[in-house]
């Protein structure tokens, strides 16, 4: 539910601004949005026994030279009692900008730490692939292949080990 209100929020952030201030938002919600990885942040932001005004100048404190549109979005959030979509919101927003910028960020996911030359390769060929701009960051991991997600453009690919023996198995199966 919260991230069907985000989406509307970050419509809102993006309509007829450009790429540039756009991002200027996004890095200052990525910014807000680390303090909800706190306990003590969350328990005073959820807290019913603190009032709201309170809630957004402490929030507000986290920005150095706060941009006027993410102040008043934070005001706005909190007049109604919606602070807690905040880490939602630079999410959205996040995958906004990439979109905008045609520009994403996938993982790739390995159970040994892969190349750079390799990894470098598979940004090539999927920025071609899909015509977009691509980073690779890989992942070590227990996953028995390799992996590779790119969230921005919902694909992921897999090649597994185990996934191929069975394949194998069904196929010889089927020949005898």
């Amino acid at each position: 539910m919260s991230s069907l209100v985000a989406k509307r929020y970050v419509k809102a952030l993006v309509d007829g601004r450009e790429i540039s201030v756009v991002s200027e938002i996004g890095e200052q919600l990525k910014l807000v949005a680390t303090a909800y990885n706190d306990d003590k942040f969350l328990s005073i932001v959820s807290s019913i026994e603190i009032e709201s005004k309170q809630k957004v100048d402490l929030i507000l404190s986290f920005l150095e030279n706060c941009n006027d549109i993410v102040k008043n979005l934070i005001i706005l959030l909190g007049d109604n009692r919606r602070l807690n979509i905040i880490p939602h919101i630079s999410d959205e927003l996040s995958k906004q900008i990439s979109v905008l910028k045609n520009s994403y960020v996938g993982i790739v996911y390995s159970n040994e730490e892969l190349s750079s030359q390799y990894i470098n390769d598979m940004e090539n060929s999927f920025s071609k692939k899909f015509n977009v701009e691509l980073t690779l960051e890989n992942k070590v991991c227990t996953y028995d292949g390799i992996k590779v997600d790119i969230d921005g453009l919902g694909v992921e690919i897999g090649f597994s080990q185990e996934r191929l023996k069975a394949q194998m198995m069904d196929y010889i199966l089927k020949a005898v």
